[in-house]
């Protein structure tokens, strides 16, 4: 059995390599959104305050963060199906870890370590997708992945509640012990292995802790302001920041392979494309936070409708993300993100216009309009982002995708408690409004793209 194919693998094992992916990512990105609706149970059942609980969130969260470019690192290095496989294999373990917890001290530390886990997933996904699928259909395989990562991350709250309508809390971690041993069984058949190395290439450790010291605090700060902490220690964390994040980059400047690929983002569609996506993923987030308080608290709709309300978001996105990939190489990506972050933003707006008393309908097709333009964007975009890197590089721009998601995401989560305290009473409206305006600012990073040729942009492949 051939599996190692020159150019993508090919019928069977193309499907069980695309699956494996599938699964492995879909569990990742829950676990990142789920935790956040059995807070209140975590906590009452482990007897701890809901500031406390809190760490249930951020510890997976900033464990991630920190370890995906040198996770990515090491899958340039020594095989993205290696990174793959042990982190579906952690995570499985973690995952009956955090199941199995009884205090929130124990919780808190198999979040971490199923957080390295979901870290080891995301740091190298794109990277095998470029390795699964040939040249011409890698398209549509970014399409796949960024539908399953869209809307893993839109419907966590639906997922969980549904969960929690049924079980207890623990069912959240142990559903992903059966999915995580499929998962692996898949990986460890139809992966492919890594086809080029870079010359000179070799961990640096004093890159891989200062990479975590300046994340892990930027993380920190950020969420920290979400939730009200001090003032004095949000400055003091984004004081570090600067400052050992300073001495991070000179560092990168003097490697030939360096971790954080400052080598890919001196490509400016490779830049553009990473901005381009944290705006994206902050206006989602900004609308996804804010919008169930509106609808809750103004509109007294209950959880579960609320719920069922929010679903034509995710919805509207697996539509139209493969389509997406499917119009990849018909149509330039800069125009595709354009227009999709346009639609987008119009979907937003139109939420921000709701009438006094709004129907269902109001409210589903505003939804489905901004599901379907962030599902337009979203694959193109990807693509753009893993093709402009040769693909002895394809590591480092997986882990860079990945973080720009988790910034994006981590700093609409931000806003949205930043607007709830300077606009009391109209907080959701004031998010939706930035959430639109950071759309806006996203289609037209992504419409400048198109004055870049792929040319003058990537890097040719294998130097």
């Amino acid at each position: 059995m051939d599996k190692s194919i020159a150019d993508g693998l090919a019928g069977r094992h193309r499907l069980g390599a695309i699956l494996a992916i599938a699964l492995g990512i879909t569990m990742a990105v829950l676990d990142g959104a789920i935790a956040n609706v059995a807070l209140p149970t975590i906590a009452q059942d482990l007897n701890a305050s809901p500031a406390e609980s809190i760490w249930v969130v951020n510890s997976y969260q900033i464990a991630i963060i920190v370890s995906l470019l040198p996770l990515s690192f090491i899958g340039d290095l020594m095989g993205y199906r290696r990174v793959y496989q042990f982190g579906l294999l952690l995570f499985c373990f973690t995952s009956l870890f955090c199941a199995l917890s009884t205090s929130l001290e124990m919780l808190t530390l198999a979040r971490v370590l199923q957080g390295f886990g979901g870290a080891a997933l995301m740091s190298v996904n794109t990277a095998l997708i470029r390795l699964i699928y040939p040249q011409r259909l890698l398209g549509r395989g970014m399409g796949i992945n960024s539908f399953i990562v869209a809307v893993s991350s839109a419907a966590g709250p639906t997922v969980a509640a549904a969960i929690l309508s049924v079980a207890s809390w623990q069912w959240l971690f142990l559903v992903n012990v059966p999915i995580g041993i499929v998962s692996l069984m898949l990986a460890l058949k139809f992966l492919p292995p890594n086809q080029q190395t870079v010359a000179n290439q070799r961990f640096d450790i004093p890159s891989a802790i200062m990479n975590a010291i300046t994340f892990g605090l930027l993380i920190s700060a950020i969420s920290g302001f979400a939730q009200g902490q001090s003032g004095v220690l949000i400055a003091s964390e984004l004081a570090a920041v600067v400052v050992v994040g300073f001495f991070f980059i000179r560092r990168q400047l003097t490697l030939p392979v360096p971790l954080l690929p400052i080598d890919l983002l001196r490509i400016p569609i490779f830049s553009l494309s990473l901005c381009t996506s944290v705006c994206s993923f902050c206006a989602q987030m900004l609308a996804l936070v804010s919008l169930p308080f509106f609808m809750q608290t103004v509109l007294d709709r209950t959880a579960v409708e609320t719920g069922l309300l929010l679903t034509p978001w995710p919805l509207a996105t697996m539509v139209m993300a493969p389509i997406a990939g499917y119009m990849i190489g018909r149509v330039h990506a800069g125009l595709l993100g354009g227009v999709g972050l346009a639609v987008m933003a119009l979907g937003l707006f139109g939420l921000v216009l709701l009438p006094q008393s709004p129907s269902d309908l109001d409210i589903i097709w505003r939804m489905a309009l901004c599901g379907a333009g962030f599902g337009l964007f979203q694959s193109p975009n990807n693509h753009t982002i893993i093709s402009a890197a040769p693909k002895n590089r394809s590591g480092g721009a997986s882990g860079m995708l990945g973080t720009a998601r988790l910034l994006g995401q981590s700093l609409g989560a931000a806003l949205v408690a930043l607007m709830f305290n300077m606009f009391h009473k109209n907080g959701t409206h004031a998010s939706l409004i930035l959430a639109g305006c950071f759309a806006v600012l996203a289609a037209i990073a992504s419409s400048l793209r198109m004055a870049q040729t792929r040319a003058s942009s990537s890097v040719k492949e294998g130097v």
